[in-house]
């Protein structure tokens, strides 16, 4: 299940505020690497992919993980960019959808919330995990019958 417009918000603030804490950087770059399906607010999720964008260290083609530039001047004109410039993050992106890009989310957000952040994002919702889990006991029976009708 995707993050609510509230997580995304706390963890777009992270990103873009605490990108020159040595501490926060490899959570950022961490962060970073996840994919855009994990932000469900659709404005977010255009902010999300400009950081990722923006903030991708330039690779040459072959086969590398990505890297990321994280801290420094480069990271703050990414983001000063996008508060300044909108329509550069989305075409349907405005002044007030950007407004907290830098801002701190706050003393609370911490190791333990970063942690709890990772886990929703990836979290699946309750009705389709017993649905995946009824289909692949089905499967199950089916592949055990033609075994027990060999044996009998």
């Amino acid at each position: 299940m995707p993050l609510d417009a509230e997580l995304g918000k706390k963890m777009l603030q992270l990103i873009t505020s605490r990108y020159d804490d040595r501490h926060w950087r490899k959570k950022i770059e961490k962060t970073l690497s996840l994919p855009q399906s994990g932000v469900g607010d659709p404005a977010q999720q255009q902010i999300f992919m400009y950081l990722k964008i923006g903030l991708k260290a330039y690779k040459s083609r072959r086969a590398d993980p990505d890297s990321w530039i994280v801290g420094g001047y480069a990271t703050k004109e990414i983001v000063e960019r996008a508060k300044f410039q909108p329509q550069l993050v989305g075409p349907d992106i405005t002044k007030d959808d950007v407004a907290f890009l830098g801002s701190d989310p706050g003393i609370e957000i911490d190791e333990v919330w970063w942690d709890e952040m990772l886990v929703s994002w990836f979290d699946v919702p309750e009705g389709e995990k017993s649905a995946e889990s009824e289909g692949e006991s089905a499967t199950d029976s089916k592949s055990a019958s033609p075994a027990e009708a060999e044996k009998g």
